[in-house]
């Protein structure tokens, strides 16, 4: 057995072996069609995505931004009694709202999680091509376990954190973040094909983009 091992391995180390082929480098980096630089048509292009996903998407007026987040944040939970607002949040953001404004500092356990009816949380970057957000557990993002258990995740994006594609966003990200990736409510259709939501997640997710 050993002999024949042997013999193996060395047919394997004396045959020969093609060099890898490099990776493509010309790959798209932006979403098909649409001019990078044009960012009314990008962020155009990433709230038609999230609606479709079935996710709210609200503008602040550009003309009074700090105002206008508080009174759009507020909005976004208008029909929610009580919010996780996790650390490193600008306090205005809440501002506008009557509701109860839980600080996960320190860290809220599971029954306090649950029974919270929303989380406001910033991210670190957007994608518009697939309506996607990106938390890396920095300032405002805080840990999963606050952004899955809440039925309703409000989201505030700023226009500048928004890519056309994905390549551009993972150019901004530092791998060694908990990098969490969202595409809308959370939902499966695992079981016979009906669409269920919040099985793993919010059931509800509002996106407050920024100028």
């Amino acid at each position: 057995m050993t002999d024949a091992r042997t013999e193996i391995l060395r047919r394997i180390r004396a045959a020969a072996v093609p060099p890898a082929v490099a990776p493509p480098r010309h790959y798209l980096r932006h979403a098909p069609g649409l001019d990078e630089t044009d960012r009314p048509a990008v962020l155009a292009l990433f709230a038609e995505r999230l609606s479709e996903y079935g996710a709210t998407v609200l503008r602040a007026d550009t003309a009074a931004a700090a105002a206008s987040v508080a009174s759009v944040v507020a909005r976004a939970l208008e029909d929610a009694r009580s919010v996780v607002a996790l650390a490193g949040l600008p306090d205005e953001w809440t501002a506008g709202w009557s509701g109860e404004v839980l600080v996960d500092l320190p860290p809220l356990d599971t029954a306090q999680l649950d029974a919270a009816d929303a989380v406001l949380t910033a991210c670190t970057a957007a994608v518009a091509e697939s309506g996607t957000l990106i938390l890396d557990g920095g300032p405002g993002q805080g840990r999963r376990a606050a952004t899955l258990l809440p039925d309703l995740h409000v989201c505030v994006v700023r226009a500048s954190q928004v890519h056309s594609a994905l390549p551009g966003a993972l150019a901004v990200l530092d791998p060694g973040r908990p990098l969490t990736f969202v595409s809308g409510p959370s939902a499966t259709a695992d079981i016979e094909m009906i669409r269920v939501k919040g099985v793993h997640g919010p059931r509800r997710l509002a996106v407050v983009l920024l100028p």
